[in-house]
């Protein structure tokens, strides 16, 4: 009496060649943790910040007045206005603000207004640039107004995390590296199976597609997690990338990077459908890949961008990818805190593999 066929079994052996397979493979090694590791040590070593400042503006503070006016006028300072005592004290403490203003009107008379600021440990760069700025503003105000003064600054620093370059750009690079094994590896691997017609044998055996497609995923996802892991762990033990809430917070990034991936792997099964040749898949998965790369906030914060290009960038998955990560990561978020972000990707996976399912050959 014969046995019934083990699909799971199948899987799992599938799963287990395809794994040998990637790690024989200098190019997914390469993408995977090679060249996000490059970035990491450089930026890691120079700790510098490019990113616009965010100044909160107090509930109590007058509105109507000349620092709010040239503060709007200055590019490098995005003025939040929106927010209350305690989300902004929040803000605060996790470097999401360089900065609170909080400006009133002098009832000595002279100068007309006195402007409050507190910076935060947390955003030291970005602390530095705004009082630069504010310096300057002032300076400039009070020397056009001669006599009298317009404002008067007076500067604190409230305590915070210290937000240091690695803890932005880690998790880009972290989500570039899943971007790259998901489209690259997926398409290549999934097109020279086709080209070499060993798909078409399988329908030989009593193997169902379906275990071909998760043998190939489950191989990519362990893959991507170890080099996941060890980016977070060099990042954190080298250079000091903040996880808040330690072995917790690397899996719900580990969690976040599955989600990520399998997203990420739907644009891999296009490419390799929609691929006349071998030769066509870089350009078409470069295509997917260079965008979201450059404008998904990798290196610099998205708000940097000019006005006109900021939508494209939040349209893009790996956007969220990358913001979810960073909260977890620097602001202790949980996955429910990032559910928006999450949703955004599950609706990105749903349309992508709709659209997989439409141009993905099995021979």
């Amino acid at each position: 009496m014969s046995k019934t066929y083990n699909n799971t079994k199948a899987t799992l052996a599938l799963a287990k060649a395809s794994f040998r397979s990637i790690m024989r493979s200098p190019s997914a090694v390469v993408f995977t943790l090679a060249f996000p590791l490059v970035f990491i040590l450089v930026f890691g070593f120079l700790g510098g910040g490019g990113m616009r400042v965010e100044l909160a503006v107090a509930p109590s503070s007058d509105m109507d007045n000349p620092i709010i006016n040239e503060l709007e006028r200055v590019s490098v300072v995005h003025l939040i206005k929106d927010k209350n005592t305690v989300e902004i004290r929040k803000g605060l403490e996790k470097g999401n603000y360089a900065g609170v203003i909080n400006i009133q009107k002098n009832a000595a008379g002279t100068p007309a207004y006195t402007a409050t600021v507190q910076y935060t440990s947390a955003s030291i760069d970005k602390g530095n640039i705004l009082k630069s700025v504010l310096s300057n503003l002032l300076y400039s105000l009070n020397t056009k107004n001669i006599p009298p003064s317009v404002a008067e600054l007076r500067e604190s620093t409230i305590k915070g995390r210290v937000y240091r370059t690695i803890d932005f750009i880690l998790p880009g690079q972290l989500g570039f590296s899943l971007l790259s094994t998901g489209v690259f590896g997926t398409a290549f691997v999934f097109f020279s199976l086709r080209q070499n017609l060993v798909i078409k044998r399988f329908f030989a055996t009593p193997v169902r597609k379906s275990s071909i497609v998760f043998g190939e995923g489950l191989a990519r996802i362990g893959f991507a997690l170890l080099g996941a892991l060890f980016i977070i762990l060099i990042g954190h033990f080298f250079f000091h990338f903040t996880l808040i809430h330690g072995a917790l917070t690397v899996v719900n990034m580990l969690l976040l990077a599955v989600i990520g991936l399998i997203v990420f792997m739907g644009f891999g099964f296009v490419v390799s459908g929609v691929a006349k040749s071998e030769s066509t898949i870089p350009p078409i998965s470069n295509i997917i890949t260079l965008p979201q790369f450059l404008l998904s906030g990798t290196f610099f914060s998205i708000d940097a961008f000019p006005a006109w290009l900021q939508p494209i960038s939040r349209a893009l998955p790996l956007t969220y990818l990358n913001d979810a990560m960073r909260k977890v990561a620097f602001e202790g978020a949980g996955l429910w805190d990032v559910k928006h972000q999450i949703l955004i990707m599950v609706m990105w996976g749903i349309g992508i593999y709709a659209v997989a399912v439409k141009v993905f050959k099995w021979e």
